[in-house]
């Protein structure tokens, strides 16, 4: 006979109805280990809350053992969402053993929070790198980190010239020599990786993810987004919602997101 068996799934579901408790969503899981594999440094904190939550589960009575097997838990995700994100194999399995090694070691639940938070802060700067990892020069690599943080709003190449302080025909040639793509095809690009992630971890409509993002319409969001991955978004979503690791990566025309010519 299993040791986990419905009898006692049952009586789990009961307790945690009777104290008014859950685990985290899958879907809140997901946008966590998304941000690392995105290289976002401004969320690191808003992670660390996760992890300190009263929601992430019930592994042992013992507080500071159920904390470690926690961090053992998501350290291993945010190595897997690290190689996924084109991280190097023996780089992450590295770290990843000498984080849980100094866990190990760890004797208070404030030291494996400390850790917890250096072993995010690793992972998503080293994404965040990675990112940049090129020939790129600084007013590209300053044009890049803008368009990452202000895919809501409606970004031009006069406004980026401005930000990087050069001319815009001077600024769109840099751009397009380094990158290999126009300004405007390499934010249509990170839209589309946006709206992706959107469609795979999250409730929200069509209509809104086309609005945040910035798009025309909703129609040309359709549009583009068909052309890349070949489904349009609500065949993407209907597909694809919750797949995890490598979620659609074998779909569509152009695995790099780039957008075919208009």
């Amino acid at each position: 006979m299993p040791y986990v068996d419905k009898q006692k799934l049952y009586y789990q579901d009961f307790l945690r109805r009777e104290n008014n408790t859950r685990h985290h969503r899958y879907d809140e899981e997901l946008i966590l280990y998304d941000r690392v594999k995105s290289g976002n440094m401004e969320e690191i904190e808003s992670s660390v809350r996760m992890f300190t939550s009263d929601l992430p589960g019930h592994l042992s009575d013992d507080p500071i053992r159920n904390y470690k097997y926690m961090f053992v838990a998501s350290t291993t995700l945010t190595t897997r969402f690290s190689i996924e994100g084109g991280m190097d194999e023996e780089e992450a399995y590295t770290a990843s053993d000498l984080y849980i090694q100094r866990m190990d070691s760890c004797e208070d639940v404030k030291s494996i929070v400390i850790l917890y938070r250096d072993m995010l802060t690793y992972f998503t700067n080293s994404m965040n790198l990675l990112r940049k990892k090129s020939v790129f020069s600084k007013p590209v690599i300053q044009c890049m980190d803008y368009i990452y943080y202000h895919l809501h709003e409606k970004i031009t190449v006069v406004l980026l010239a401005e930000h990087v302080n050069l001319h815009p025909n001077y600024l769109s040639g840099l751009f397009k020599r380094e990158t290999g793509q126009t300004i405007s095809d390499y934010i249509a690009g990170r839209r589309m990786q946006a709206a992706k992630n959107m469609l795979l971890y999250s409730d929200t409509s069509c209509a809104e993810i086309s609005s945040i993002l910035a798009f025309s319409s909703q129609s040309y969001f359709t549009k583009l987004f068909r052309n890349i991955y070949g489904f349009t978004p609500n065949e993407y979503r209907k597909r694809f919602f919750r797949s995890g690791f490598n979620a659609g990566d074998k779909t569509g025309k152009n695995s790099s997101d780039k957008p075919a010519d208009r």
